[in-house]
């Protein structure tokens, strides 16, 4: 799928998700979908787009595969430089902040992320950058951040 289709996908299912409450939209390819709302790394626009996720008690875990495109999303680009996000599951949003999985953890999640949803070892197999396992941990902590 071109980035073009893509952003229209996820521009349409963002709108049908929010109107909804996440009662239509919440779930794609037998998994539960979110919605995380970044801060732009050169705008600082908000920007929100839907995502397959897996709960890990009261963290979420969602993956920056992007089809397997040689490139990360925008949306993870954004969550590295300001790691405070916001997360709608269904009708519910919270802040949370967002950390890419160091390397140990991201071996030890990957086998749990392709048995959720099989499409990953896909698209890392069409990449050659490891593709980004992300926690979202309950809580804003900006401001425990030092630059």
């Amino acid at each position: 799928m071109r980035d073009a289709s893509v952003r229209r996908w996820s521009a349409f299912h963002r709108l049908v998700y929010r109107l909804t409450g996440g009662l239509v939209g919440r779930r794609l390819a037998d998994n539960d979908v979110l919605l995380l709302t970044t801060r732009g790394h050169v705008t600082g626009r908000r920007h929100t787009v839907p995502l397959l996720y897996l709960r890990d008690g009261e963290r979420l875990v969602v993956i920056a595969s992007y089809g397997g495109r040689a490139h990360h999303p925008t949306w993870y680009r954004n969550l590295v430089d300001q790691p405070s996000v916001e997360v709608q599951v269904e009708g519910v949003s919270v802040p949370m902040t967002a950390r890419p999985a160091t390397g140990t953890e991201r071996s030890e999640w990957w086998p749990r992320v392709v048995a959720a949803y099989e499409g990953y070892a896909t698209y890392q197999a069409r990449t050659d950058r490891a593709i980004p396992v992300v926690f979202l941990e309950p809580g804003d902590r900006s401001e425990d951040r030092t630059d």
